[in-house]
């Protein structure tokens, strides 16, 4: 799935979709010998790679081929410099999961015109700017790092436009023998709300990028697990300072005075109400005017704003430290991380008890997949029954509290796995390995099952299971969903069945809706609010829409699936089955997710307990937070506007609580590199 920061790596993960006649990829260019070779890798394999070299007339060339989980990327790029070493044209072609990449700059003079698969644009400059590819392969990135670094003052200004600022982290030893080298970390800012990572050589010239998924010169692979460790230690030495900025303890009891106030344990808004907060926990609540103020208490005055429990992202894949900060910037004070770098999850754990990291509380399960080739990203690989049961009991040792299985994982591991997992008291999810469906995971155990997908996945015919690992997952429910009979069996059987067993679904409805719905030109509804408010080349990567039709279908094709989607949605609530909402994106896209909710029939005070109370349910901290209630913790939110009738008021974040600190949305809002309030 995409996210912002996902977005903003457009051109290091070479996201596009279609412009003009698509470029066949047998006519793509065939890299000489002697072109650098980039091996692009994750801990679950090989996943592709990449070519940069020089034509002998001087033009810069590069070549990607990548298999993403089924997602298949095949790009070519072809660039003049000037002068200035700025791009005098630029020419990527190729296709993605989007449709084709096609893609052309060019610098006549002064005036500089370009057409992407997104947009359309001319413009007359009056000082030299470097053209920021949307798609292409990682050469186009290769070309833009190099010029920055050129740059006496390591900034450049960009087209179509923003600007980038390179700034210094760390260097490290790589590679052994002949092969070693001294490679430095170059924070990139401007293209993305959080730093984006990327490593050059001594000369200023690109070596990698080392960010889960990497893009490393063939023969470095082994150096992988340095340079992650190198970026995140240098980026963590900058987070303690940050978190004493913007973090401050209340030395008096705080009270939120008047406010509307949702009351998650009832499902309702209670008007006129006073909450006090002392030593970190909700010391009292009741009717404004009976709630007795204590002497000296800090007073925020709640007329015309709503204060909820800390909200919840129960699909959040954390990206990096900042990730935190854009986070509670929005209100979350509490994320299920469903997947990670395990190593990245314990390290950030341990700096937010020690106070040198501002992070939400996250509840975290470990990934465990098979082996193949479309193993997921960061996961835990087992390739035996015995190494499966083996990474469940790690995952309890290390301190999860849950464990998330994978499509290739081999289904017949799956019963005495998860029996392990639930002796040791962890909680069971995931996507449903390829070959079996929805029920067979139930009936093996599973607590919950991810993403809307999967649901409507019980009533995919035999060949779409079969191969469900891969890019199925998404063309199938696309192709099929909008003739599914919610009515009939097998979905009115599950529905049942998941009801009855209380299976929790986490649908993650966002992060279909921009597979399905979106399309290209034009901003999505969950980021449409923050227009104006980010860099403006994450700006443009999210106008990419959706994944491309099949030619046999249409998008209205796609429409009507998605509708029924949204359709089982609300059925799903209906029956009673938990919902707890994610994003599985940047988190941004969390108050979308539930304006979803509403669509589905879910009333404003419902969809709310999807993200306050039901998640702290699942993962058992109900007792500690997910509602404002006498002894939990201070994890609040106080946002402007009333979410009961208009659930889109939730971005209107104002303040917010962790465990009693406060916190000023507007400051953790600028710290996150956002330019403003979403509107």
């Amino acid at each position: 799935m995409r996210n912002i920061i996902g977005a903003a790596l457009c051109a290091f993960a070479a996201l596009a979709q279609a412009a003009t006649a698509q470029t066949p990829v047998a006519d793509l260019a065939k890299p000489p010998p002697g072109a650098q070779h980039f091996l692009i890798t994750s801990t679950g394999g090989r996943h592709g790679e990449s070519w940069i070299w020089r034509d002998a007339d001087g033009a810069l060339r590069g070549r990607e081929s990548m298999n993403l989980r089924g997602q298949v990327f095949e790009t070519d790029a072809r660039a003049v410099q000037d002068a200035n070493g700025m791009l005098r044209t630029l020419d990527v072609r190729g296709v993605t999961p989007q449709g084709d990449a096609a893609e052309t700059f060019a610098l006549d003079g002064a005036q500089a015109r370009w057409k992407s698969p997104v947009d359309t644009g001319a413009t007359a400059l009056a000082e030299p700017r470097f053209y920021v590819a949307l798609g292409g392969p990682a050469a186009t990135s290769a070309w833009l790092l190099e010029r920055v670094l050129a740059s006496p003052d390591k900034t450049l200004k960009l087209l179509p436009s923003g600007a980038l600022a390179a700034d210094r982290l760390t260097s490290i030893e790589v590679g052994a023998g002949s092969a070693k080298k001294t490679v430095t970390a170059w924070a990139l800012t401007g293209l993305s709300p959080s730093p984006i990572v990327v490593w050059a050589n001594a000369d200023n010239t690109f070596f990698g990028l080392a960010q889960g998924l990497t893009w490393l010169p063939d023969g470095y692979q082994g150096d992988t697990q340095r340079l992650e460790d190198a970026q995140a230690a240098a980026l963590a030495a900058r987070m303690p300072e940050l978190a004493r900025r913007l973090a401050r303890t209340p030395t008096a009891p705080v009270v939120f005075k008047n406010v509307r106030l949702y009351d998650a344990d009832a499902r309702a808004f209670r008007e006129g109400r006073t909450v006090v907060v002392r030593d970190g926990k909700i010391a009292a609540v009741g009717r404004a005017g009976l709630v007795r103020i204590p002497k000296g208490a800090e007073i925020i005055d709640g007329a015309g704003k709503t204060l909820l429990p800390g909200l919840w992202d129960c699909h959040m894949h954390v990206g990096d430290d900042f990730t935190g900060i854009q986070e509670l910037s929005l209100g979350v004070t509490s994320v299920r991380d469903p997947g990670n770098d395990d190593g990245r999850t314990m390290d950030r754990r341990a700096r937010a008890a020690k106070g040198e990291l501002l992070f939400p509380n996250v509840y975290a399960s470990s990934l465990i997949d098979g082996k193949g080739p479309y193993t997921a990203q960061v996961a835990n690989v087992a390739e035996s029954q015995e190494q499966a049961i083996a990474l469940v009991r790690r995952a309890k040792d290390n301190g999860f509290v849950g464990v998330k299985f994978y499509g290739t994982l081999n289904p017949d591991w799956l019963k005495p796995a998860i029996a392990e997992a639930h002796r040791l008291g962890l909680h069971v999810h995931g996507h449903i390995p390829a070959g079996i469906r929805p029920m067979d995971a139930i009936a093996d155990g599973y607590d919950e099952i991810t993403h809307i997908n999967w649901i409507i996945m019980q009533a995919m015919p035999d060949d779409v299971i079969k191969v469900s690992n891969g890019f199925a997952r998404f063309e199938g429910p696309g192709r099929y969903a909008k003739d599914v009979d919610l009515d009939a069996a097998p979905m009115q059987g599950m529905l049942a069945e998941m009801a009855r067993k209380q299976i929790a679904s986490d649908p993650t409805m966002v992060a279909f809706e921009g597979i399905y719905v979106a399309e290209g030109g034009k901003i999505s509804p969950a980021y449409a609010p923050f227009v104006g408010t980010m860099p403006a080349t994450t700006e443009r990567a999210l106008l990419q829409g959706g994944f491309a039709v099949p030619k046999d279908l249409t998008r209205a094709d796609y429409l009507k699936s998605w509708a029924k989607m949204v359709e089982l949605l609300g059925r799903m609530h209906k029956a009673g089955i938990p919902i707890v909402a994610g994003t599985d994106g940047s988190g941004i896209e969390l108050v979308h997710e539930l304006e979803i909710y509403v669509e589905a029939g879910m009333s404003p005070a419902d969809a709310l307990a999807t993200a306050t109370i039901a998640p702290a349910k699942l993962v058992g901290q109900d007792a500690k937070t997910g509602s404002i209630k006498v002894g939990k913790a201070a994890d609040l939110v106080l946002v402007e506007g009333d979410p009961s009738t208009r659930i889109g008021d939730l971005r209107q974040t104002r303040i917010v609580m962790l465990g009693g600190k406060m916190l000023d949305a507007d400051a953790l809002r600028a710290a996150a590199g956002f330019a403003g309030r979403p509107k």
